[in-house]
């Protein structure tokens, strides 16, 4: 009589989530051993979720209910249509461990707000395996035929994280749907971060006259035309000033934005609009024109930096920086690691967006 064979496990399982809290009741103790790291992710979802639940359940959610809760969902992974806000996670299965059989290997959020779609959102906590074909390729190639399912290829514009783990999607998404990758990257950028230990203090005096504070609403119209510029400067994402006005009135309104106020004029803005438990995130630096090589961006960062980790209680402050950018020599100058050539970092990462053809853009 022949042996009995046990029925195949899949080796992956792929779930879509269409609330943030149905991704961070599963998502969320990976994401906040790597909250750095995880920044966009986590803190996106985290916006989406009541105020309530984000300090009482998610704080207390373990790895034993992830692993309940994932043992109960395995056989209901199938994805489906969407037009609204969802995330894809993807895990690992592994039969034979009795305490800790799924792991996750990959998140994908795809997401809107009030000016239009976000790119396509990825990320992985096994950074240093990315660079292994075997372990990337069929991973990235479960998470792309769910995304497939999910969405029509025009709503994929561009795709944003880990420089490695976006170009092995970009590649997988264009063979499968046979939309193009643009030839220049939209964005490839350093992630850094800045902690109390690597703060640099400085010995310069702002000019008389001038101050750094948080933008107030009659600053609207001057910190709108600094957010258009800004958008304009990428070229891939312009803002018409009515939508760079409902921008600004959001930053105020929620307290998100400091200004260079030079006594009659802003010269500098510095945004902060992703926030977690221990982690923040620049996500908005920009000086006039006229204003610039005087110090004020490096003034102002490094006085919201400090702001957020002596003040607010924040463990890291985080940033992406242009390769080529300029900027590079004043977040090093405030204590940001990894830039203007000073490799060697393990936290520092190689961030990359690339956009598709024939796509209707969002903007972020």
């Amino acid at each position: 009589m022949p042996a009995l064979i046990a029925p195949r496990e899949p080796q992956f399982l792929v779930l879509q989530h269409d609330s943030a809290g149905d991704f961070l009741s599963v998502a969320y103790p990976t994401l906040r051993a790597q909250e750095a790291s995880s920044n966009i992710i986590l803190a996106h979802a985290l916006k989406m979720i009541h105020t309530e639940s984000a300090m009482t359940e998610m704080q207390f959610t373990c790895n034993s209910d992830v692993q309940d809760r994932l043992q109960r969902r395995k056989t209901v992974s199938s994805p489906h249509q969407s037009d609204g806000c969802f995330w894809l996670t993807l895990w690992s299965y592994s039969p034979f461990s009795t305490e800790s059989p799924f792991t996750l290997d990959m998140t994908l959020s795809c997401l809107r707000w009030k000016l239009g779609e976000y790119p396509i959102f990825l990320w992985t906590p096994s950074l240093h395996r990315v660079n292994e074909r075997e372990w990337l390729g069929p991973r990235v190639d479960a998470i792309v035929d769910n995304l497939k399912a999910c969405v029509p290829p025009r709503r994929v514009f561009s795709a944003f994280g880990q420089d490695a783990l976006v170009k092995q999607f970009a590649k997988c998404w264009s063979r499968r749907t046979g939309v193009k990758i643009e030839k220049k990257p939209f964005y490839e950028a350093y992630f850094s971060y800045c902690e109390k230990d690597t703060l640099r203090p400085t010995k310069k005096v702002l000019p008389s006259g001038h101050n750094l504070r948080r933008a107030i609403p009659a600053d609207r119209e001057h910190v709108a035309k600094l957010c258009k510029e800004f958008a304009d400067d990428s070229v891939y994402f312009p803002l018409d000033f009515d939508r760079a006005l409902v921008e600004a009135d959001e930053l105020i309104a929620k307290g998100q934005i400091w200004v260079y106020d030079t006594g009659g004029d802003i010269a500098t803005i510095c945004a902060v609009t992703r926030t977690t438990q221990r982690v923040s995130a620049i996500t908005k630096v920009y000086t006039a024109p006229n204003w610039r090589r005087k110090g004020c961006a490096e003034f102002l960062v490094r006085d919201v930096t400090t702001r957020l980790l002596h003040e607010c209680g924040k463990d890291t402050v985080v940033l992406y920086v242009g390769y080529d950018n300029s900027a590079q020599f004043v977040y090093d100058k405030v204590g940001f690691q990894g830039l203007c050539g000073r490799a060697g970092d393990p936290r520092i990462e190689r961030s990359l967006e690339l956009g598709f053809s024939d796509t209707k853009r969002g903007h972020w």
